[in-house]
């Protein structure tokens, strides 16, 4: 099957470079703009994370009102750091522990990496073999859920944040039901 991964259109948060996870922002106005110029293969199945800036997108680049919704491909809950940006958090002792980390430790109150990489690598699964019968599926997701997917299943093996995917770009790739092979930048 041949799978799309695609980052959902700018927010206003996103202008400003903020941690939204668990936020339910809308697409802003310029999202929506870049996203016109976009075009993207038919699918026969489009897959999104239940936020609205990735039904939005969904529904912009596809033309679809109807998509499968996978709660477990939204985006990590930053906790205390969600909303926020590095000059906010800038002097915050525990975003420096989280900065020196790497990404590594678990967000204050938040979400840990593993289980959030651990449930979009679920989500993906559950939905390819719901889909395993489709010949192309595009999945309208978040950039850190396109980057669990890739660092999970893509051979050959790459890192988690070797692949930062812009606002409304993505990824294509093959997948054989236990690896995605090829990925490539759309």
């Amino acid at each position: 099957m041949k799978v799309y991964l695609i980052r959902h259109g700018k927010t206003a948060g996103n202008l400003e470079k903020r941690y939204i996870g668990r936020t339910d922002q809308p697409l802003c106005a310029e999202g929506i703009a870049e996203l016109s110029h976009k075009r993207y293969p038919a699918c026969d199945a489009v897959v999104s994370s239940p936020m609205k800036r990735c039904t939005e997108t969904a529904k912009l680049l596809f033309g679809c009102d109807k998509m499968l919704i996978c709660d477990k491909l939204r985006e990590c809950d930053f906790g205390r750091f969600e909303g926020h940006n590095y000059n906010e958090l800038n002097g915050d002792p525990d975003y420096q522990v989280w900065i020196d980390s790497g990404g590594a430790l678990p967000f204050p109150d938040g979400e840990a990496p593993e289980d959030f990489k651990r449930r979009c690598a679920e989500g993906f699964t559950e939905m390819t073999e719901q889909l395993k019968d489709c010949k192309a599926v595009a999945f309208v997701v978040h950039g850190g859920t396109i980057m669990s997917v890739l660092e999970r299943f893509a051979l050959p093996k790459v890192d988690y944040y070797d692949c930062m995917t812009d606002n409304g770009c993505g990824w294509a790739a093959e997948w054989d039901g236990c690896a995605l092979t090829g990925a490539e930048k759309l």
